[in-house]
């Protein structure tokens, strides 16, 4: 099999028609480059050159065989280019996981920041609550998470993210809805209640239940969804309140009236970044890097 070096000799000839030009072309001398040819041309069982003691010309298969050692070149080179493109992160994939409130609002922020700035690597997209992101982390399905806090792990890498502030969703008749001054968290005291599962939706379960006990406030619990926008629904059909993201307010639901809430100051919804200690892939540490101005935004951001 004729190898690289034969076909880069064989075009320098090809193009130059000049054994001696060729082989300066080449630094190298005149009876090596010679040799060079004669060997490609007995691999290939064909003439590529007709010589005399003035001219070098191609023979009908030296210029079909121009062709394709440049194409071979050609594709080396590239393989060569992309390999040292992958090693330095700037092409490849990332999985990605995230949840479904992070859709709402994020993870678009995620991915123009990935498209701007690491083009070359392809996002592959995994919708998983939180503790599946975990197990699938650590089992090497995905190489980054998108998660509720808090996580623990010796191989558990976590980053603030984003924060964002609790908001009431009100049925458009609730009286609490209708009056001008935002709604106090002690207004939902009593007060017919959607809350999240306790399994399915526990990271804000676990957050309303800490906010209801700091304020001392007893709420009737009515149903229990897991997922934002069923919150919203259920809201709508007005059998509750409830207090879900702002990023919410991206699902605009008719009929249902998002409103800023006193008292629940300093206890924002959170998201943070995972990742496992170790991962081998480049295209992580450029993603990273690509995505670490919005995380020190997310971090230096108020919850109003």
């Amino acid at each position: 099999m004729f190898s690289l070096e034969q076909l880069v000799s064989f075009v320098a000839v090809a193009e130059e028609l000049h054994y001696g030009r060729a082989a300066e072309r080449l630094s190298m001398t005149q009876p090596p480059l010679s040799r060079r040819i004669q060997l490609l041309e007995r691999e290939l069982g064909a003439e590529l050159f007709d010589r005399t003691h003035r001219t070098v010309r191609l023979t009908p298969a030296g210029r079909v065989f121009l062709a394709e050692a440049r194409k071979i070149l050609r594709s080396s080179h590239e393989a060569t280019l992309y390999v040292r493109r992958v090693k330095k992160g700037e092409v490849g994939v990332v999985t990605l996981g995230f949840t479904a409130t992070a859709a709402y609002s994020y993870l678009e922020r995620v991915i123009a920041a990935a498209n701007a700035e690491v083009p070359g690597v392809d996002l592959v997209l995994r919708e998983m609550v939180t503790a599946a992101q975990v197990e699938e982390l650590l089992a090497g399905g995905i190489d980054l998470g998108m998660i509720r806090p808090p996580v623990a792990g010796a191989d558990i890498v976590t980053l603030p993210l984003w924060r964002e502030p609790l908001l009431a969703a009100l049925p458009s008749a609730h009286p609490l809805a209708r009056r001008k001054k935002n709604p106090d968290i002690r207004d939902f005291d009593g007060e017919p209640f959607i809350m999240y599962s306790p399994s399915e939706g526990r990271y804000f379960h676990d957050l309303l239940v800490a906010v209801f006990r700091a304020a001392r406030v007893s709420p009737e619990y009515t149903q229990y969804p897991c997922q934002v926008h069923t919150v919203l629904a259920l809201v709508k059909a007005e059998l509750g309140v409830a207090l879900v993201p702002a990023a919410a307010g991206t699902l605009r639901f008719e009929g249902v009236v998002l409103r800023p809430v006193d008292g629940v100051e300093g206890r924002p919804v959170e998201l943070d970044l995972m990742w496992r200690r170790g991962n081998d892939n480049p295209a992580l540490g450029a993603l990273l890097a690509a995505v670490g101005n919005l995380a020190r935004r997310g971090r230096q951001s108020t919850v109003d």
